[in-house]
């Protein structure tokens, strides 16, 4: 049986990592600026996060969510008290798709509203409901998910304002636009999002699926706005590669039995992954180190002339090339060894652990300037 091939590889076989740093079939050294779509938060192969999964192995893995999982209210707890939100309630699951096409339905529940607004170059995923509210004419979903989605301009408060109305469920927005190539949530925008949801009692989506655990010198890339929303969506950097995602729910969403529904989300091992990625960013003071080495980073990508734009907060930075370095993601990948990410047609998006060390930062510095000469 072949795979079904949906994905376009790089000629590289990654068999070993490290903090930073990757080691290919051939025993080639790269260094890793992406982390798999801002998965990597904490640095690959942590002594404290491999451990942990380790000692969860020899216990137990895995049993369904009718019986008590105390490491569920551990995560809850632990998770409340770094991101500032110890009254939101948890609901744990797989993915980042599964998270947004959760906090959907609960919107929906809530409201019983089928109106959803998102915004153009978004991204929320490829489940049904997620699809739907992804702007990606490349990968619509073949399923309707009983929702009229409204697509607006990003930023664009004068636009929002005159579509929200008393017929909307949710408002569903990335705290920084990822896959769309890093665009920053305005403050003032998410400030009016929350308004005007408050004013027509819809409900609030904050997409932090890349954008949170820290990565952008905050938990969440939305509290940089002041905002409270009613559901933060979260997944990637929260294993550092172990699936596991969630959304955080308002205290005054009220639940019930059968609401919402998962087999393998906030599994034993899920939990620990997700227990030890916490426990590292607190320790080692991560989310400081995201803020001002990104702070730094941002500033001197800043200084390149050739270099068209710079946008982001911490360390989800995006730049813009002119057409003819169109290839420099290529060359910084084949020539250089590093890894970064992209979004069309000429963006490049870096991604790195929260950990990334200011020497590592200054490897891929050397070898851009070498390419944009």
């Amino acid at each position: 049986m072949k795979l079904f091939d949906v994905y376009p590889l790089f000629p590289i076989e990654p068999v070993r990592a490290e903090g930073s740093w990757l080691w290919d079939a051939k025993g080639e050294r790269y260094l890793d600026l992406y982390g798999g779509h801002a998965v990597i938060s904490i640095g690959h192969s942590h002594p404290h996060y491999v451990e942990a999964l380790k000692e969860q192995l020899g216990k137990i893995s895995f049993y369904s969510n009718s019986v008590k999982n105390s490491l569920q209210e551990k995560l809850s707890e632990k998770l409340g008290q770094l991101s500032g939100y110890p009254e939101h309630t948890l609901f744990l699951c797989n993915s980042g798709a599964e998270a947004n096409e959760n906090a959907l339905k609960l919107a929906s529940f809530v409201t019983g509203r089928k109106k959803i607004i998102a915004f153009k170059k978004s991204f929320h995923g490829r489940t049904s409901g997620a699809v739907a509210a992804t702007d990606n004419p490349k990968i619509v979903s073949p399923f309707n998910a009983g929702h009229e989605i409204v697509f607006l301009p990003f930023n664009d408060k004068s636009a929002f304002a005159n579509a929200m109305d008393s017929e909307v469920a949710a408002v569903i927005v990335e705290g920084i636009q990822g896959v769309g190539g890093i665009y920053v949530a305005e403050d003032d925008f998410l400030q009016l999002l929350s308004q005007k949801c408050k004013e027509k009692g819809a409900m609030l989506i904050l997409d932090e699926v890349q954008s949170g655990y820290g990565r952008t010198g905050n938990f969440f890339a939305h509290q940089f706005s002041g905002i409270q929303p009613d559901l933060i969506t979260i997944a990637k950097g929260m294993g550092n590669g172990f699936p596991v995602g969630g959304v955080l729910i308002h205290p005054a969403i009220k639940s019930w039995h059968g609401m919402l529904g998962t087999t393998f989300g906030g599994n034993y091992l899920a939990c620990v992954a997700a227990l030890a990625v916490l426990e590292t960013i607190e320790r080692e003071n991560l989310i400081n180190n995201a803020s001002t080495l990104g702070e730094q980073w941002i500033k001197t990508l800043k200084s390149f002339s050739k270099i068209l734009d710079v946008r982001g907060r911490g360390l989800m930075i995006g730049f813009d090339l002119p057409e003819e370095y169109k290839e420099l993601r290529k060359n910084l990948l084949f020539k250089h060894h590093i890894f970064t990410g992209e979004a069309k047609p000429n963006t490049v998006r870096l991604l790195p652990s929260l950990a990334v060390k200011k020497n590592e930062i200054e490897f891929f510095q050397q070898a851009l300037t070498e390419e944009l000469k």
